[in-house]
């Protein structure tokens, strides 16, 4: 499964990150680089597993089962908030 953004949340990217606008509620959302780089690699179109390979890509020291966790708590995160859409 992949995700998109929802039509409605806007991008800002900075130095610490990303920032994320539901123009919906108005509420911001600050992303931290490593969320960030989770949440890119998402709506470039990879799975939840491949997103983690790409963070160890990153990060070589971070054991798999971290990752797999880092990237499924950026999924709920941005699940719940509603800031993105599974794509089948």
């Amino acid at each position: 499964m992949t995700f998109t953004l929802r039509p409605d949340v806007s991008t800002a990217r900075t130095e610490n990150g990303t920032v994320l606008l539901d123009e919906t509620t108005g509420r911001y959302w600050q992303l931290n680089t490593t969320a960030a780089f989770i949440l890119n690699a998402l709506v470039d179109g990879a799975t939840a597993q491949e997103a983690a390979h790409r963070l160890r890509e990153r990060h070589p020291a971070l054991p798999a089962e971290q990752a797999a966790d880092d990237v499924a708590s950026v999924i709920r995160a941005l699940s719940t908030a509603r800031l993105v859409a599974a794509v089948a």
